[in-house]
């Protein structure tokens, strides 16, 4: 089955109770199965600056699940938390991004895989090195990516459950 790298993050209610759904959510899909989970991310907005800090984390989930299967599932669990998409890089409740599907190359509308801006994020790469550093991203390893972003403000705070 096919890895998928998922990125969640989020800076309105109770982000950790979103992310907590998320995950139950994810894994109670038939077909799905989350594989790792990173600790909680602290990092700063991004895009559009004048907005709380975000907690952010990544997990990887083995999926029978298309690609537009699973973007359709994240939807709807983002759509469960109260996500709005009024703001681009705007506060938002929960969003759950899809930064890469096994080797799969997407170029659609609505879904690109691996993610365009994935490699430019800290707030993606950090989490995801904690779990997947070897994972190849556009032609570089996640750590490798990493190691040329600037992770300023950016601190991992620790387990989801802790």
């Amino acid at each position: 089955m096919p890895v998928a790298a998922l990125s969640l993050g989020g800076n309105q209610r109770d982000v950790k109770d979103a992310f907590r759904h998320a995950l139950r959510r994810l894994a109670a899909t038939r077909g799905v199965m989350v594989r790792a989970q990173s600790t909680l991310w602290r990092t700063p907005p991004w895009g559009k600056t004048d907005q709380p800090d975000f907690l952010n984390m990544a997990t990887l989930v083995e999926t029978i699940l298309s690609p537009r299967e699973l973007l359709d599932l994240c939807q709807t669990i983002e759509r469960e938390r109260g996500r709005s998409r009024s703001v681009r890089w705007g506060p938002r409740t929960l969003d759950i991004d899809i930064v890469a599907f096994g080797d799969e190359v997407i170029g659609e509308a609505d879904l690109v895989v691996p993610h365009p801006r994935a490699t430019e994020r800290a707030f993606v790469l950090a989490p995801l090195a904690e779990i997947a550093g070897e994972l190849p991203i556009n032609g570089r390893r996640v750590d490798e990516w990493l190691a040329r972003v600037d992770l300023a403000g950016a601190r991992s705070i620790g387990p989801l459950d802790a």
